[in-house]
């Protein structure tokens, strides 16, 4: 009965970090560029109760008796697939379409990821326009710079090719290319990203290094700009509604099975009396 006790616990324990996982899925329905994430789960450990020989002649038996010992949380994977085109009353804002990310500067000067292309053109600390995201974040070019405007420029005349690249409409209705293009990077392995928080993601020796979108010579499909969009979550409410019933019910059954068992174990101590 002890045994099944902490099975049930750690039953209990996962569903809830499943719960906890789908709580923050629904939280952030409305996050531009989020990506959701399920829980997948593995089992523990064995115990043997009675092997494939138990003779000491040495007698094969077709099975043995084994008891599983519970589960835990194996991984929180991430699902990267690309959200809703929403259409933006802001000018600067980009939907990127594929599997890149932005590369932009942190508060802290390192250099993150982000799939949230709601930008906004700031004043940086020397005063030159910048092209920052909403939390201030300085957005980088394919060589890493920041991206700036020219003074005279007004920020209503920017436009962003499809392939990123950026350039702004003079009075006389030509166009003239800036010389930069938005960094736009892959991954071999997304999932191996380090979540930051304010929708970053940080490089890991489990992703791999940034692949520059602009310089690489690997054959990958590269991703698309559309100005004037952004991206939605991909949360989809309908199945995180399921999956939270799933989660609550197995979190009721774990617990059910942990006062069976204690009702076992009372009745069991019973028996002397």
């Amino acid at each position: 009965m002890l045994r099944s006790l902490w099975t049930a616990a750690t039953g209990m324990k996962s569903q809830q970090t499943s719960v906890d996982t789908i709580s923050n899925n629904i939280a952030n329905v409305n996050t531009v560029g989020y990506k959701s994430k399920n829980t997948e789960f593995k089992s523990l450990l064995y115990q043997n109760l009675q092997a494939r020989t138990t003779s000491a002649n040495g007698e094969t038996k077709p099975t043995q008796a084994q008891v599983g010992l519970g589960t835990r949380v194996a991984a929180t994977k991430t699902n990267f697939a690309t959200g809703i085109q929403q259409a933006s009353n802001n000018p600067s804002a980009c939907f990127i379409a594929g599997s890149g990310f932005y590369s932009v500067q942190g508060g802290d000067g390192r250099v993150y990821y982000t799939r949230d292309g709601d930008f906004n053109w700031s004043l940086d600390t020397d005063g030159t326009r910048i092209l920052t995201t909403n939390s201030g974040n300085r957005v980088l070019d394919s060589k890493g710079n920041r991206i700036t405007l020219p003074n005279g420029v007004g920020s209503e005349t920017v436009v962003f090719g499809d392939d990123g690249s950026i350039s702004y409409k003079n009075g006389d209705g030509t166009y003239s290319p800036s010389g930069q293009t938005l960094g736009i990077f892959q991954f071999s392995n997304p999932n191996g990203l380090e979540e930051e928080g304010g929708n970053l993601y940080g490089v890991t020796a489990a992703s791999g290094n940034a692949i520059n979108e602009a310089t690489t010579n690997l054959n990958i499909t590269r991703s698309s700009i559309k100005q004037g969009y952004i991206e939605g979550s991909n949360v989809n409410i309908a199945d995180e509604m399921v999956n939270l019933i799933i989660s609550q019910r197995a979190y009721e059954l774990n617990s059910k099975a942990i006062t069976t068992s204690d009702s076992m174990l009372e009745t069991a101590n019973g028996l002397r009396r």
